[in-house]
């Protein structure tokens, strides 16, 4: 199960079932889940603690310090759930003392080859983050978000639920849950409805969202007045999902 040329500290702590390939170096302060494979040529540093079940790829660097200029050696953390798979050349870097002082990542997400999540990130569930997206530091990311391939996320943005944004896109606000996304600078282009089907979104729900999303992109409104008319039209658990989405943005909304 252990490979004889893998390095690993003494002070790490390995669940039963854990494999590491030839050549992964695991420092010490670092906890990897029953279950899980580590890859040849993987470097882990801690403190970091890896759920159940995670699969890491050839050549990932997990738990490294960040490239943040104020990092000053402090003991950061960078937690992640279960079931995350992390291909090859990812980097996913521990948090800061200036914010969370860790890195956040939920459960059963799919990190595809060279993507980057910066310092203090924190990642909901069931992401997708396809091949080279890039996570500036403090970007949050909702539940069953989907990036599409070399996007990039600028320091600070919130990126909503079930919101998906094509690939190349350039994301320098927030992105309000369940719309769809493209472009440099990126500019909504709809509704993710295939998105919504795909994870059983009822038919009341969708056309109710998107009635919402008309009203704050279609109809010439302002963002206040789009949500007063929301409000006053509207008592879904989704459409107030989609309003609060909004409504916590400090950067401005991608419009």
């Amino acid at each position: 199960m252990i490979h004889p040329t893998a390095l690993i500290d003494p002070a790490a702590r390995l669940a039963d079932g854990v494999e590491v390939g030839p050549f992964s170096v695991i420092g010490p302060d670092v906890t990897i889940g029953e279950g899980s494979v580590i890859g040849p040529h993987v470097v882990i540093k801690g403190p970091t603690v890896l759920g159940k079940r995670t699969r890491i790829f050839q050549f990932a660097s997990v738990g490294e310090d960040c490239q943040d200029k104020k990092y000053a050696g402090e003991p950061t953390r960078l937690v992640m759930g279960d079931d995350n798979v992390v291909r090859e050349g990812v980097t996913l870097h521990r948090g800061t003392v200036q914010d969370r002082g860790e890195t956040t990542i939920g459960s059963r997400n799919l990190f595809m080859a060279y993507v980057h999540v910066g310092h203090d990130c924190v990642i909901g569930n069931d992401c997708i983050l396809a091949n080279q997206v890039t996570l500036a530091g403090h970007v949050t990311l909702g539940d069953h978000a989907i990036l599409g391939g070399l996007s990039a996320v600028h320091q600070f943005c919130h990126f909503g639920e079930h919101a998906m944004a094509g690939g190349g896109s350039i994301i320098t606000k927030d992105t309000p849950a369940y719309i769809m996304i493209n472009g440099n600078p990126a500019e909504a282009r709809g509704l993710n409805l295939v998105g919504l089907k795909r994870r059983g979104f009822s038919r009341e729900a969708i056309n109710a969202l998107s009635a919402a999303y008309k009203m704050v992109y279609r109809q010439g409104l302002t963002v206040e007045q789009a949500l007063g008319e929301m409000r006053a039209r509207f008592d879904l658990e989704e459409v107030a999902h989609f309003a609060a989405s909004i409504e916590r943005s400090t950067r401005g909304i991608i419009r």
